[in-house]
C-alpha cells in the first residue's frame, strides 16, 4: 500500500487506552501510528464475520475497520487478548 491512510479513534477505544499500563501503552500507540502507513501489515488478521481486522501487540489486541473509499483506519476496540473480543 502507498499512500497514508487517516487514523480515527472510537471514544470507547480512547477509554480503553486509559486502562493499559505504561510500559504497554507506548508500544501499543506505536502500533497503531504504524496503520496510517500499512491499514494490512503483516500478522493482521481479518476477523471473520466482520469487516474488520486485528493485530497484536504483546498480550493486547487492537480491533480496527479499513475504509479504503475514504482512506481512513478506524481503531474499534483495544484490549486485552482474553476480553477484546466479547461484546
Amino acid at each position: 500500500m502507498t499512500g497514508s491512510y487517516r487514523l480515527v479513534t472510537k471514544k470507547s477505544a480512547e477509554r480503553e487506552l486509559r486502562g493499559i499500563p505504561k510500559q504497554d501503552l507506548h508500544r501499543i500507540v506505536k502500533r497503531i501510528e504504524g496503520l496510517a502507513h500499512e491499514p494490512r501489515p503483516p500478522g493482521c488478521e481479518k476477523l471473520s464475520g466482520q469487516e474488520r481486522y486485528r493485530i497484536r501487540q504483546g498480550d493486547y489486541r487492537i480491533v480496527y475497520a479499513v475504509d479504503e473509499a475514504q482512506r481512513t483506519v478506524e481503531v474499534v476496540r483495544i484490549g486485552h487478548r482474553r476480553e477484546v473480543y466479547r461484546q
